[in-house]
Protein backbone atom coordinates (compact mmCIF):
# COMPACT_ATOMS: atom_id res chain seq x y z
CA UNK A 1 0.00 0.00 0.00
CA UNK A 2 1.13 3.56 -0.67
CA UNK A 3 2.20 5.55 2.34
CA UNK A 4 0.23 8.73 3.06
CA UNK A 5 2.10 11.89 2.11
CA UNK A 6 2.48 15.20 3.94
CA UNK A 7 3.82 18.51 2.66
CA UNK A 8 5.15 20.69 5.46
CA UNK A 9 6.13 24.19 4.41
CA UNK A 10 9.05 25.82 6.16
CA UNK A 11 10.20 22.48 7.49
CA UNK A 12 13.98 22.83 7.42
CA UNK A 13 14.18 23.54 11.15
CA UNK A 14 12.35 24.40 14.35
CA UNK A 15 8.63 23.47 14.49
CA UNK A 16 8.41 22.46 10.85
CA UNK A 17 11.30 20.02 11.14
CA UNK A 18 9.84 18.51 14.30
CA UNK A 19 6.53 18.03 12.48
CA UNK A 20 8.23 16.40 9.50
CA UNK A 21 10.12 14.00 11.78
CA UNK A 22 7.02 13.12 13.79
CA UNK A 23 4.78 12.43 10.78
CA UNK A 24 7.61 10.45 9.20
CA UNK A 25 7.83 8.30 12.33
CA UNK A 26 4.10 7.67 11.96
CA UNK A 27 4.59 6.23 8.48
CA UNK A 28 4.17 9.30 6.30
CA UNK A 29 6.34 10.09 3.34
CA UNK A 30 7.18 13.76 3.67
CA UNK A 31 7.81 16.63 1.29
CA UNK A 32 10.16 19.03 3.04
CA UNK A 33 9.92 22.63 1.84
CA UNK A 34 12.33 25.48 2.41
CA UNK A 35 13.22 28.85 0.93
CA UNK A 36 16.62 29.94 2.28
CA UNK A 37 17.63 26.98 4.48
CA UNK A 38 18.60 24.55 1.73
CA UNK A 39 21.59 22.96 3.48
CA UNK A 40 19.68 22.33 6.71
CA UNK A 41 16.66 20.97 4.80
CA UNK A 42 18.92 18.68 2.76
CA UNK A 43 20.38 17.21 5.93
CA UNK A 44 16.90 16.63 7.33
CA UNK A 45 15.82 14.80 4.17
CA UNK A 46 18.99 12.71 4.20
CA UNK A 47 18.39 11.66 7.80
CA UNK A 48 14.80 10.68 7.05
CA UNK A 49 15.83 8.74 3.96
CA UNK A 50 18.46 6.93 6.03
CA UNK A 51 15.64 5.74 8.27
CA UNK A 52 13.38 4.73 5.36
CA UNK A 53 14.58 4.77 1.78
CA UNK A 54 12.97 7.28 -0.60
CA UNK A 55 10.59 8.59 2.06
CA UNK A 56 11.51 12.29 2.00
CA UNK A 57 11.96 14.79 -0.82
CA UNK A 58 12.96 18.44 -0.78
CA UNK A 59 11.35 21.34 -2.63
CA UNK A 60 12.54 24.95 -2.65
CA UNK A 61 10.13 27.85 -3.19
CA UNK A 62 9.49 31.42 -2.10
CA UNK A 63 5.94 31.52 -0.74
CA UNK A 64 5.87 35.29 -1.19
CA UNK A 65 6.23 34.83 -4.95
CA UNK A 66 2.85 34.26 -6.67
CA UNK A 67 4.64 32.44 -9.49
CA UNK A 68 5.85 29.78 -7.03
CA UNK A 69 2.53 28.64 -5.58
CA UNK A 70 1.24 26.48 -8.42
CA UNK A 71 4.61 24.94 -9.24
CA UNK A 72 5.21 24.07 -5.57
CA UNK A 73 1.77 22.46 -5.37
CA UNK A 74 2.30 20.46 -8.55
CA UNK A 75 5.81 19.36 -7.56
CA UNK A 76 4.58 18.30 -4.12
CA UNK A 77 1.96 16.01 -5.64
CA UNK A 78 4.42 14.63 -8.19
CA UNK A 79 6.98 13.86 -5.47
CA UNK A 80 5.12 10.72 -4.38
CA UNK A 81 2.07 10.70 -6.64
CA UNK A 82 -0.43 11.74 -3.97
CA UNK A 83 -1.00 14.16 -1.09
CA UNK A 84 -2.88 13.58 2.16
CA UNK A 85 -1.77 16.39 4.47
CA UNK A 86 -0.77 20.02 3.97
CA UNK A 87 0.83 21.76 6.95
CA UNK A 88 1.11 25.50 6.31
CA UNK A 89 3.96 26.16 8.72
CA UNK A 90 6.28 28.58 6.88
CA UNK A 91 6.23 32.00 8.52
CA UNK A 92 8.19 35.22 8.56
CA UNK A 93 8.22 36.91 11.97
CA UNK A 94 9.77 40.24 12.91
CA UNK A 95 8.64 43.55 14.46
CA UNK A 96 7.01 46.32 12.40
CA UNK A 97 6.56 49.36 14.67
CA UNK A 98 3.95 51.79 13.40
CA UNK A 99 5.71 54.57 11.57
CA UNK A 100 8.31 52.20 10.13
CA UNK A 101 6.01 49.74 8.29
CA UNK A 102 6.86 49.36 4.60
CA UNK A 103 5.14 47.69 1.66
CA UNK A 104 7.97 45.13 1.71
CA UNK A 105 6.99 44.23 5.30
CA UNK A 106 3.40 43.75 4.14
CA UNK A 107 4.52 41.63 1.20
CA UNK A 108 6.76 39.38 3.29
CA UNK A 109 4.57 38.94 6.38
CA UNK A 110 1.22 38.63 4.63
CA UNK A 111 2.74 36.56 1.84
CA UNK A 112 4.30 33.90 4.04
CA UNK A 113 1.63 33.80 6.76
CA UNK A 114 -1.63 34.20 4.83
CA UNK A 115 -1.41 34.60 1.07
CA UNK A 116 0.90 31.65 0.41
CA UNK A 117 -1.15 29.26 2.60
CA UNK A 118 -4.38 30.34 0.90
CA UNK A 119 -3.17 29.73 -2.63
CA UNK A 120 -1.35 26.50 -1.77
CA UNK A 121 -4.58 25.25 -0.19
CA UNK A 122 -6.48 26.26 -3.31
CA UNK A 123 -4.10 24.51 -5.68
CA UNK A 124 -3.97 21.36 -3.55
CA UNK A 125 -7.56 20.99 -2.39
CA UNK A 126 -8.58 18.61 -5.23
CA UNK A 127 -5.64 16.34 -4.54
CA UNK A 128 -6.32 16.37 -0.80
CA UNK A 129 -10.01 15.66 -1.41
CA UNK A 130 -9.17 12.40 -3.20
CA UNK A 131 -7.76 11.05 0.08
CA UNK A 132 -10.08 12.71 2.59
CA UNK A 133 -7.12 14.94 3.33
CA UNK A 134 -6.29 17.48 6.00
CA UNK A 135 -4.91 21.02 6.10
CA UNK A 136 -3.32 22.20 9.34
CA UNK A 137 -2.37 25.86 9.59
CA UNK A 138 0.25 27.14 12.00
CA UNK A 139 -1.49 30.10 13.57
CA UNK A 140 -0.34 31.98 16.72
CA UNK A 141 -1.91 32.97 20.02
CA UNK A 142 -1.09 36.55 19.00
CA UNK A 143 -3.70 36.39 16.27
CA UNK A 144 -6.22 37.10 19.02
CA UNK A 145 -3.92 38.67 21.66
CA UNK A 146 -1.84 41.11 19.57
CA UNK A 147 1.84 41.57 20.23
CA UNK A 148 3.10 45.15 20.48
CA UNK A 149 5.10 46.41 17.48
CA UNK A 150 4.06 43.37 15.40
CA UNK A 151 0.88 44.73 13.80
CA UNK A 152 1.43 43.29 10.32
CA UNK A 153 2.38 39.85 11.65
CA UNK A 154 -0.66 39.76 13.94
CA UNK A 155 -2.90 40.85 11.07
CA UNK A 156 -1.50 38.06 8.90
CA UNK A 157 -2.06 35.40 11.56
CA UNK A 158 -5.59 36.70 12.21
CA UNK A 159 -6.25 36.32 8.48
CA UNK A 160 -4.95 32.75 8.70
CA UNK A 161 -7.39 32.02 11.53
CA UNK A 162 -10.28 33.33 9.43
CA UNK A 163 -9.07 31.33 6.45
CA UNK A 164 -8.90 28.16 8.55
CA UNK A 165 -12.50 28.45 9.67
CA UNK A 166 -13.80 29.53 6.28
CA UNK A 167 -12.08 26.73 4.36
CA UNK A 168 -13.27 24.20 6.95
CA UNK A 169 -16.82 25.03 5.85
CA UNK A 170 -16.13 25.33 2.15
CA UNK A 171 -13.99 22.21 1.72
CA UNK A 172 -16.06 19.88 3.92
CA UNK A 173 -16.67 16.99 3.93
CA UNK A 174 -13.77 15.93 1.70
CA UNK A 175 -11.05 18.03 3.38
CA UNK A 176 -10.76 18.98 7.04
CA UNK A 177 -9.02 22.24 8.01
CA UNK A 178 -7.71 23.07 11.48
CA UNK A 179 -5.08 25.24 13.11
CA UNK A 180 -2.51 25.06 15.88
CA UNK A 181 -1.68 28.23 17.83
CA UNK A 182 1.69 27.87 19.57
CA UNK A 183 2.63 29.99 22.52
CA UNK A 184 6.21 30.19 23.76
CA UNK A 185 7.78 27.04 22.33
CA UNK A 186 11.23 28.15 21.23
CA UNK A 187 12.85 31.50 21.90
CA UNK A 188 12.87 33.69 18.77
CA UNK A 189 15.98 33.53 16.60
CA UNK A 190 16.54 37.22 17.39
CA UNK A 191 18.06 37.25 20.91
CA UNK A 192 15.97 38.18 23.95
CA UNK A 193 17.28 39.52 27.23
CA UNK A 194 16.99 37.37 30.33
CA UNK A 195 14.54 39.94 31.70
CA UNK A 196 12.32 39.55 28.62
CA UNK A 197 12.48 35.76 28.91
CA UNK A 198 11.53 35.94 32.58
CA UNK A 199 8.61 38.24 31.83
CA UNK A 200 7.28 35.78 29.25
CA UNK A 201 7.63 32.77 31.55
CA UNK A 202 5.69 34.62 34.26
CA UNK A 203 2.74 34.83 31.85
CA UNK A 204 2.59 31.03 31.42
CA UNK A 205 0.62 29.12 34.07
CA UNK A 206 2.66 25.96 33.44
CA UNK A 207 5.81 28.01 34.03
CA UNK A 208 7.99 26.81 31.17
CA UNK A 209 8.46 26.80 27.43
CA UNK A 210 6.81 24.10 25.40
CA UNK A 211 8.74 21.89 23.00
CA UNK A 212 8.56 21.43 19.23
CA UNK A 213 7.29 17.92 19.86
CA UNK A 214 4.27 19.40 21.67
CA UNK A 215 3.33 21.10 18.40
CA UNK A 216 4.14 18.09 16.23
CA UNK A 217 2.00 15.79 18.38
CA UNK A 218 -0.92 18.23 18.24
CA UNK A 219 -0.70 18.41 14.45
CA UNK A 220 -0.62 14.61 14.27
CA UNK A 221 -3.67 14.48 16.56
CA UNK A 222 -5.61 16.81 14.27
CA UNK A 223 -4.57 14.83 11.21
CA UNK A 224 -5.79 11.60 12.84
CA UNK A 225 -9.09 12.98 14.20
CA UNK A 226 -11.78 12.54 11.52
CA UNK A 227 -14.51 14.52 13.34
CA UNK A 228 -12.58 17.70 14.07
CA UNK A 229 -12.60 20.60 11.63
CA UNK A 230 -12.57 24.38 11.84
CA UNK A 231 -10.81 24.38 15.21
CA UNK A 232 -7.79 26.27 16.52
CA UNK A 233 -5.95 24.51 19.34
CA UNK A 234 -3.74 26.70 21.53
CA UNK A 235 -0.58 24.90 22.66
CA UNK A 236 0.73 27.55 25.00
CA UNK A 237 0.91 26.27 28.58
CA UNK A 238 -2.24 28.23 29.42
CA UNK A 239 -0.77 31.60 28.45
CA UNK A 240 -3.76 32.72 26.39
CA UNK A 241 -6.29 32.07 29.14
CA UNK A 242 -4.05 33.66 31.76
CA UNK A 243 -3.81 36.78 29.59
CA UNK A 244 -7.59 36.76 29.21
CA UNK A 245 -8.11 36.55 32.97
CA UNK A 246 -5.97 39.70 33.46
CA UNK A 247 -7.66 41.71 30.71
Amino acid sequence: MENPVALITGSAKRLGAATARHLHQQGYDVVVHCHHSFDVASRLCASLNDQRQDSAKLLVADLCDPKAWQSLAEDAVMAFGRLDVLVNNASAFYPTPVGDITTDDWHILMGSNAQGPLFLSQYLQKHLARNQGVIVNMVDIHAERPLASHTVYCMAKAALVAMTRSLAIELAPQVRVNGVAPGAILWPEAPLSEQDKGDILQQIPLGSLGTPDDIARTIAFLVASPYITGQIIAVDGGRSIASASKA
